[in-house]
């Protein structure tokens, strides 16, 4: 597995130039780095740096964040796609992470999806004339993100199989499963054909794996097991670790 660090909380306690930040993850031994929105990134010092130390940047969330359920937002949103995969070719990118937005009132579970299967599709054709993937991310709704649509990956897979593009996939976020309550181990498992990329933190705290109670080597057990070649995201908060403590945890969590 390799492995990407998501730089707006990694190495942030070494510099705070963020461009910085991904020579410093060379210098950890990592392949690739992670962001979240772009807009206020140093766009040019950013694409310097990854030509520099041959790091990929593996992944962006689409800006702005416009709700794929809400369809007086669906050309906003597709604007915002659009945008952000003219960035995503200038740096390399061949990922952008999509939201799904917030739950709209009066509205039935099968009007949103059919909601969210419109605005993905057309997603997806962006996707596809630009060389670049979209992945789609459920997040928890218990703790972080109250009142969002997807916070389940059963329905964004089935998201996913309904759009059937090759750029348009599920980001899995391991965090927001757990917080959520769904099994980590078997999720995913059988559909990983539709899983194009993996974000890592452990519970509770949402810190380094081996920070908490999660079994990381049963979970590195069954990505082997259904041959999940994807990235695996390192996307967790330091709190009391230094970066490159978390980096040393994570690595013998996972059995790296």
């Amino acid at each position: 597995m390799k492995l990407t660090a998501c730089i707006e909380w990694l190495f942030e306690d070494e510099t705070d130039n963020f461009a910085e930040r991904i020579y410093k993850a060379k210098e950890a031994g990592l392949e690739g780095v992670e962001f979240h929105l772009w807009r206020d990134k140093p766009i040019a010092d950013i694409k310097q740096a990854l030509q520099e130390t041959g790091i990929t940047l593996t992944s962006f969330c689409v800006d702005p964040r416009r709700s794929i359920v809400d369809e007086s937002q669906l050309e906003e949103f597709v604007t915002a796609v659009t945008e952000s995969a003219e960035i995503a070719q200038q740096l390399n990118c061949k990922q952008m992470i999509i939201a799904s937005g917030f739950l709209l009132p009066d509205t039935s579970p099968e009007k949103h999806f059919e909601f969210a299967l419109r605005a993905l599709r057309k997603a997806a054709e962006v996707g596809e004339r630009a060389g670049v993937t979209l992945l789609l991310e459920p997040i928890n709704t218990k703790v972080d993100h109250p009142g969002m649509y997807l916070d389940s990956n059963k329905v964004g897979l089935d998201l996913v199989e309904a759009v059937n593009s090759a750029k348009l996939r599920l980001l899995y976020d391991a965090y927001h499963s757990i917080v959520m309550g769904e099994d980590i181990e078997t999720i995913i498992a059988g559909r990983t054909q539709w899983v194009a990329h993996i974000q890592i933190a452990d519970m509770p705290g949402r810190g380094a794996p081996g920070t908490g109670d999660v079994n990381w080597n049963a979970v590195s057990n069954m990505l082997s097991a259904e041959n999940f070649t994807g990235w695996l995201g390192l996307e967790y908060k330091l709190n009391d670790l230094s970066t490159r403590e978390a980096l040393s945890k994570t690595r013998a969590s996972l059995g790296l």
